[in-house]
């Protein structure tokens, strides 16, 4: 049962315990399927119990759609947790990753061997039965953007074709590619805005958030890699680290401005599964956020109207965004105002 509390400072929030014994995905639970969850501690990766997409239609391949639980306490977002926290979530991320890759793929000469974490009973996604072409991974955070359960929890869907939105992107990376000699786009852009510092977050020796210049939504953020790394399986244990310190930045500094949990979509772009030399080679890893907050917690943006029909509207900077989240940086905002009461 959540709880509101109204601290005297007029900061508010809703308490979450850490275990709800109705939540399918707290540790020992039954899920809506009927399969019972084990008692993990980190991540526990799980078929979906509540698909978005009909599987049985006529001429429809469906995709392949995963769970995949951040803590076993049901109170707790990627804000709450401590970058070593962050660190099996990621790896589990790779793990899923890898073992989808085609044996074709570049990126399986270098990868580790790898299987699912022993307390995913999903033994299917090892081996999968057919050979896909990309993996999304993504989190929606928050009723705002459609999260039912706070439990905190991503997904991943797996698919036979290459997707819209990664497909620009990288038919735009390949093209940069040919066009500059063999410069990567997003390296030379992680550079750039890194030496300017005015949509710069914050950045680390293997990673780097800004509020891109085209960003859509008023607080849109990605991070890059600042060398050219093609995929999760391309980064050292320091560099998994060191992206677990800049996803903790960010999810922080996020809850911060408005003294609120926060909620966004968030979306990890990578190297296809499946895919050409030129493709796998020219693909950057970046993580979009997309947040719809505006104005407080209680204002969002709403891409109606004239942005819908003709085109999106900034309704501040990306350096008026960049700057404001730079000044949210140091201890979670709740954490703080609970120690001062």
């Amino acid at each position: 049962m959540a709880v509101s509390v109204l601290y005297g400072n007029g900061v508010s929030w809703t308490v979450v315990p850490p275990y709800d014994p109705s939540c399918y995905l707290c540790p020992g639970n039954k899920r809506a399927a009927g399969e019972v969850n084990p008692d993990y501690v980190n991540t526990f990766v799980f078929v979906n119990d509540y698909s978005a997409v009909k599987e049985e239609q006529a001429n429809y391949e469906p995709p392949d759609r995963d769970g995949i639980t951040f803590a076993s306490s049901h109170n707790l977002t990627l804000a709450d947790l401590p970058p070593r926290d962050i660190i099996p979530i990621i790896n589990t991320w790779t793990d899923l990753y890898t073992a989808h890759l085609s044996p074709s793929s570049p990126l399986a000469k270098t990868a580790s061997a790898t299987a699912l974490p022993p307390s995913s009973h999903n033994t299917g996604a090892t081996h999968p039965r057919t050979q896909y072409r990309y993996m999304q991974i993504f989190e929606n955070k928050g009723a705002a953007m459609g999260c039912s359960n706070p439990h905190p929890h991503g997904q991943i869907w797996t698919t036979s074709s290459l997707p819209e939105e990664p497909a620009i992107e990288l038919e735009q990376l390949k093209s940069y590619h040919r066009e500059r000699g063999g410069c990567h786009m997003l390296k030379d852009y992680a550079q750039l805005e890194s030496d300017q510092q005015e949509r710069t977050i914050f950045e680390n020796a293997a990673f780097i958030a800004i509020c891109p210049w085209w960003a859509t939504w008023p607080f849109e953020t990605m991070i890059v890699s600042r060398q050219h790394r093609r995929a999760l399986t391309d980064f050292s244990a320091e560099e998994v680290s060191l992206l677990a310190e800049i996803m903790a930045e960010v999810t922080t500094r996020y809850d911060n401005l408005f003294e609120t949990q926060f909620p966004y979509s968030m979306g990890v772009h990578q190297a296809p599964l499946e895919g050409s030399e030129e493709e796998i080679e020219c693909s950057h890893f970046h993580i979009h956020f997309y947040p719809p907050l505006l104005r407080s917690a209680t204002v969002r943006k709403f891409l109606v109207g004239y942005e819908m029909m003709a085109e999106p509207q900034r309704d501040i900077t990306p350096e008026q965004a960049a700057e404001r989240l730079r000044g949210c940086g140091g201890a979670l905002y709740r954490k703080s105002t609970a120690g001062r009461q």
